[in-house]
């Protein structure tokens, strides 16, 4: 019955559930920046431990994966709208409307500051403006193997642009932060907007992932294997060009003195923004996982489901749940309320360890399943416009 669903809603099961994953997986990134007592980059080599590298390095696939997923799934949806002005018209809006959001909803559930002193430009930012420039290739005429070509353009070739920094534009730095280059611009005093996502490469990956939606019209077997083939080159390509240590990322791979230092300096890649084998790495992996969830069709996998087919009614809340709780969990330990600010608590003596740091993790994620489950429902049931906004 599950399968038999997928097939007359014309849904890609292995989307669905990859999509899940990564949501999931992206909760656990955003519990641990609100919950550990870590007070240093667990990608430090120098003073990390393999579960805390591990932990933040795994959550490194949830964003590319996402936004590519994106392009795929408004290739796959798209398709069906019958003019070029039609499909533009549509991810414009969605682009427009994600914008609004991650400047107001989005980021009062970061920040629970009433005065939005910074706004933080982060990946719901990245995907609404990657629509926009979706919009604007389909608008202009492209077809997808253009569109895909503008896309790997980009993605290859936006590390050339690594030596543009922002002061070199003066009073419009600002431009420069929100294309290519992670930063803080200020606006007044405790005022400004954080660039997070600079959104070029996120752009060129999105574009990517709508010509990558052409695969998913071929025929099972057939897209299987060139999902593998795809994948398996990518992660080829991923693994060559960070041997030779010439081009694709700005921080260089360093020797090691021991094999699991190694391992993770060769995979300590830039995410801000993401370097072209920071995007080699995650949407290599994220490709065969395609390949390898096309015929799973189990508990485990419907599960995942769940939340693949509600992402942004999932990701919401998500933020307000996870933000709640610490503010209750701290108020319950004796922490005083003016330690609580911008992304949580700003305290040396705050945090609890990974085993803790799991356990918030499962229990926000069990909380969220039966509404999103509902939600999934509610979306099978109804064709209603706004739906397709949330």
């Amino acid at each position: 019955m599950q399968a038999a669903s997928f097939v007359n809603k014309q849904r890609i099961a292995s989307i669905d559930i990859l999509r899940g994953i990564v949501m999931v997986i992206m909760a656990l990134d955003h519990v641990r920046d609100f919950f550990s007592n870590v007070q240093y980059d667990p990608l430090d080599l120098t003073k990390t431990s393999p579960l805390l590298f591990f932990t933040r390095w795994i959550t490194h696939f949830c964003a590319p994966t996402f936004v590519m997923l994106s392009g795929v799934s408004a290739y796959l949806s798209l398709s069906k709208k019958a003019s070029k002005n039609e499909r533009a018209a549509f991810l414009l809006k969605r682009g427009l409307w994600l914008i609004f959001l991650e400047f107001t909803l989005i980021g009062f559930g970061w920040s629970f500051d009433p005065g939005f002193h910074v706004f933080a430009a982060q990946v719901i930012w990245a995907i609404g403006c990657s629509m926009l420039f979706l919009s604007l290739l389909i608008f202009i005429g492209l077809r997808p193997v253009a569109i895909g070509i503008v896309g790997l353009l980009i993605v290859f070739g936006h590390n050339m642009l690594d030596g543009i920094t922002a002061v070199s534009f003066g009073k419009y730095q600002l431009c420069w932060l929100a294309i290519h280059q992670l930063g803080f611009y200020a606006t007044g005093v405790n005022r400004g907007i954080f660039m997070l996502y600079p959104v070029l490469p996120w752009m060129g990956i999105m574009a990517t992932g709508y010509f990558l939606g052409t695969v998913f019209k071929l025929a099972p077997d057939v897209r299987r294997k060139l999902l593998f083939t795809i994948g398996g080159f990518a992660l080829f390509l991923f693994l060559f060009m960070r041997w030779v240590n010439i081009y694709g990322d700005p921080r260089p791979w360093l020797l090691q003195d021991n094999f699991i230092k190694g391992v993770g300096a060769y995979v300590s890649c830039q995410k801000y923004p993401p370097s072209l084998l920071y995007t080699l790495m995650t949407l290599s992996i994220a490709i065969i996982s395609l390949a390898l969830l096309e015929k799973v069709n189990n508990p485990v996998s419907r599960f995942f489901t769940v939340y693949g087919r509600v992402p942004f009614f999932y990701y919401v809340p998500h933020i307000y749940i996870i933000h709640l709780t610490q503010v209750l969990l701290a108020i319950a330990i004796g922490f005083d309320l003016h330690k609580l600010s911008g992304m949580g608590i700003q305290s040396t003596t705050w945090g609890f360890g990974l085993p803790v740091v799991y356990l918030i993790w499962i229990f926000v994620v069990a909380v969220l399943y039966f509404p999103c489950r509902w939600f999934m429902k509610v979306k099978q049931r109804r064709k209603d416009w706004w739906l397709s906004y949330l």
